[in-house]
């Protein structure tokens, strides 16, 4: 693959596959397309319908081969592309496999004189989506389609060199698609482990347990084995440039405390002020309690933060390890508690009380360790796959900017 020099660079990508020089030619979507609209209402074709299709991936998130009902809609058969008109923004495309009925706002295309998987990435590039985005109406926008046919696309003339492109970036979506069922699997093997390594309801030990260990696990209430149980700061806060970052619920995800440059920060002054009865400590389990409940880190660096009153602090004593109370809070049973004691009002929450009394297994140290360390190896496998996935994204994305004019 060759990459163009600006300076000689006319209607040509900045990267091409070597041995094609020709200008690429300007065509509306219109000619490189037909847009179809047989409908059917056939209960023998599968359907398939927005919340089939995850975002931006096309791909579909089930099996929709039984879905079968007698809802009219656009048939389509395998090369068709669906892309969604509601709401373009949330980027539902899919190329077909198959043969089918497109049920809601979609379009469905069929490419004319040129490739499909050519197209397909084409319509998932900047040109095309700023046409299909440029929309009326706010709550229900959807694209034009006097707008989006008449838009001019640079295409290569030569089919073959549309072929290369296709082929690249179905190659690359067949990777990433690969990558996603391996990270789906990884998180399906912890959810498995994570409920038979726990005692189910009324039992006194998991179903699976590392050898050498048989005692029963001991009952408790969480709060019998914290010595700390306390939720954020309350109140409103002066914004300064420099100080501490006060989170919220929304900065802790898969485990991880994130932080952005756009988060609150108030004064060393008042985070004082906030924590003068106690302070934050390396090894503290934060739990989100409000909007997003269930979500769990542990504090490994206590610098410079803080919390508002959407996330708790719990600090465990000395007969459980700061991984294993993590471990635990993210097991079905303990989230199916949160789950039960959840109170919803503007925003679901959890009240400290209700927290504190939610029953909890402990094995002996050495067992919790071992639990630990063994969810600790999968969550670090996980986050490497998910890495790799999103790297993978993003060298799509950055391709669709680079081959396409």
């Amino acid at each position: 693959m060759a990459k163009i020099d600006d300076s000689v660079k006319k209607k040509v990508p900045e990267l091409r596959f070597k041995g094609f020089t020709d200008e690429w030619e300007e065509r509306k979507l219109i000619d490189l397309v037909v847009r179809l609209n047989k409908s059917t209402n056939s209960s023998r074709l599968p359907k398939v319908e927005f919340e089939d299709i995850v975002a931006g991936e096309g791909r579909l998130n089930k099996d929709v081969s039984q879905k079968f009902d007698n809802r009219k809609g656009i048939e389509f058969l395998p090369n068709d592309i669906l892309y969604g008109k509601l709401r373009p923004y949330l980027k539902n495309w899919l190329k077909a496999t198959f043969t089918g009925v497109a049920i809601g706002d979609f379009w469905v295309f069929r490419a004319k004189k040129s490739d499909s998987d050519f197209i397909y990435s084409l319509i998932q590039a900047d040109r095309y989506q700023k046409a299909a985005n440029d929309t009326s109406g706010t709550k229900m926008p959807r694209s034009d389609w006097k707008k989006v046919s008449g838009t001019v696309f640079y295409i290569p003339n030569d089919l073959k060199e549309q072929q290369k492109i296709g082929t690249f970036f179905k190659q690359l979506d067949d990777t990433i698609a690969l990558q996603q069922r391996k990270l789906d699997l990884l998180k399906e093997t912890k959810k498995g482990f994570l409920q038979k390594m726990f005692p189910k309801n009324g039992a006194k030990v998991p179903e699976i347990r590392f050898p050498g260990f048989t005692e029963d696990w001991e009952l408790r209430k969480l709060g019998e084995i914290l010595v700390l149980l306390k939720d954020g700061t309350h109140g409103t806060h002066k914004d300064v440039d420099e100080g501490i970052y006060l989170l919220s619920a929304k900065n802790i995800k898969n485990g991880k405390i994130n932080i952005d440059e756009s988060d609150r920060i108030i004064s060393e002054d008042e985070y004082k002020s906030i924590h003068k009865n106690f302070n934050l400590e390396k090894g503290d389990v934060l739990l989100t309690i409000v909007g997003s409940i269930g979500e769990a880190a542990v504090l490994e660096n206590p610098f410079k933060l803080t919390f508002q009153r959407s996330v708790a602090y719990l600090r465990p004593n000395g007969t459980l390890t700061s991984q294993f109370l993590y471990t635990t809070i993210m097991s079905t049973k303990f989230q199916r508690e949160l789950k039960k004691r959840q109170v919803v009002s503007a925003q679901p929450g959890i009240y400290l009380g209700d927290l504190s009394v939610i029953p909890i297994e402990l094995p002996c140290m050495e067992e919790q360790k071992k639990i630990s360390n063994l969810f600790k190896s999968l969550d670090n496998i996980i986050a490497l796959h998910q890495r790799k996935l999103d790297l993978l994204k993003e060298q799509k994305k950055g391709f669709l900017q680079k081959m396409f004019v």
